[in-house]
């Protein structure tokens, strides 16, 4: 692969898609769909084949960096300074920015392949082929997308129409076409017609360009986020930066990379191509990509089915038991269960912002939750108290911290833990217990080799996890995200 080429990897998605399992705060990006690893870890692992961890890039927000960077470990190392943390989502258009802005000031030659972090892929060799050569027709300016071919008149998909007149370069079973049209996501009779037609493609949301290239026809197309970007150039690689980066984001306008640039510009590039790709919409689109049981179910943890057909089940933890189901989609986890007709799963969103409005918990994420440190469950909780499991890895600790409305009580369920308690640090063993009173730094930490577990108990008017000031900690977070 070219020196110059760097993966950018898109992933902050918003988690309501694959509610209950997906979460604001562990999105599907975040999940193990199908197949190896988390849809993020397939993701890096397909770019990897070809780019160094070094040349790839994730784009993300402070809510999801702490998963991201604990998914990655493996590649800690390199990806260092490869976590791209913008202040709040605009989508497309400004995170692909923000990560050219960063890649130009690295490396005035480099060429993106920006992917979206939630994608299967199923053919990866033929994925990274055809990113060989749209980078070649990078090299000579143009904005290079895949197009999929339909296999279906899907109308949850945007498409492509290539110009067949204007071929711009071939190599192998591939083609480069210029751009006739982008086509929103059409209605039924409309998606049947393009699939007939054999000259329409799904537009995949995967991209390869210059770096310059995109900042230059953004400029173009987008003057006023150019030159709300133009002001961040300066400040790149200095202590200014996250404060200008904040301030520009709030004037940012929220545009998607197809609306900003694409369908405008006259170097958009279609490269038709089929490598088993799906975006994985929604919990009826797992028959796509999924193995299927004799009755064409897609079954997932510790189901006991009798009869049921056509239908997606999954269970998390617990026993779920179906009869006689068809084309229906059941879910459940800990502390939610989701039951709905397969053909109405992309009603979910509407389930998750009525959780918003309602400020249910639910929404925002799981009753178990990882931390960079290890995990924590929430056991019980209820007016004035919450009880937790904390599980800290060998050699890691929580940050050096204290709360303003609640204190807590620990007990030591095994291995050992050293306690940090304002002045005093002293260890504890199974069986023993000592509290934190409220507004008293504290700190837990696991010097052992094996796993600590302890039982929090928290008491207090307000229990929330933003109720936190981090005085010191090991793994750079900000002072309101436990």
């Amino acid at each position: 692969m070219n020196k110059h080429v760097y993966g950018v990897i898109l992933a902050g998605g918003s988690g309501t898609r694959f509610w209950p399992l997906s979460r604001e705060r562990f999105p599907k990006q975040l999940l193990r769909i199908i197949g190896e690893g988390t849809l993020l870890q397939q993701t890096f692992e397909r770019l990897r084949q070809e780019i160094p961890p070094k040349h790839i890039t994730v784009v993300t927000n402070d809510v999801q960096a702490d998963s991201i960077k604990l998914q990655l470990s493996e590649w800690k190392d390199d990806l260092t300074d490869n976590i791209i943390l913008e202040p709040e989502g605009r989508n497309t258009a400004p995170a692909i920015a923000l990560a050219a802005l960063q890649l130009l000031h690295r490396d005035p030659e480099a060429v993106m392949v920006v992917v979206p972090a939630d994608h299967v892929v199923k053919a990866a060799k033929k994925f990274m082929k055809a990113v060989q050569f749209a980078t070649k027709l990078a090299m000579q300016g143009h904005l290079v997308t895949f197009g999929i071919h339909p296999s279906r008149p899907e109308t949850g998909y945007g498409y492509i129409q290539p110009n067949k007149r204007k071929r711009l370069g071939a190599q192998g079973e591939f083609t480069g076409y210029s751009v006739a049209r982008f086509v929103e996501k059409p209605n039924l009779s409309t998606a049947q017609r393009y699939c007939r037609s054999k000259n329409y493609c799904w537009n995949s949301g995967i991209f390869v360009w210059k770096a310059s290239t995109i900042l230059e026809e953004l400029a173009l197309q987008q003057p006023k986020l150019s030159k709300i970007l133009k002001g961040l150039a300066q400040p790149i690689g200095t202590s200014a930066f996250p404060e200008s980066l904040r301030k520009a984001y709030a004037k940012m306008p929220s545009l998607s990379i197809d609306h900003a640039v694409m369908e405008h510009s006259a170097h958009s590039v279609v490269v038709p191509i089929d490598f088993g790709w799906s975006d994985v919409g929604s919990w009826g689109s797992l028959e796509e990509v999924s193995p299927l049981d004799k009755s064409g179910n897609v079954r997932n943890g510790n189901i006991i089915d009798m009869g049921s057909q056509n239908s997606v089940l999954f269970a998390d933890r617990r026993v779920v038991a179906t009869i006689g189901l068809d084309n229906m989609v059941v879910v459940d986890t800990p502390d939610a269960t989701l039951v709905c007709p397969k053909d109405r799963a992309q009603d979910v969103k509407a389930v998750v912002s009525l959780l918003k409005q309602q400020q249910a918990p639910e929404h925002l994420e799981h009753r178990t939750v990882q931390r960079p440190w290890g995990a924590y469950t929430v056991l019980e909780e209820g007016h004035g108290y919450k009880v937790k499991r904390i599980e800290v890895a060998p050699g890691k600790r929580l940050s050096l911290q204290l709360h303003h409305q609640r204190s807590e009580h620990w007990v030591v369920i095994s291995g050992t833990a050293r306690v940090t308690r304002g002045e005093e640090v002293y260890d504890l063993q199974s069986g023993m217990s000592t509290g934190i009173p409220q507004e008293t730094p504290h700190r837990l930490e696991n010097p052992g080799h094996g796993l600590l577990e302890i039982i929090e108990i928290q008491n207090g008017p307000y229990l929330g996890e933003d109720d936190i000031l981090r005085l010191k900690d090991d793994f750079g977070r900000l002072q309101s995200i436990n």
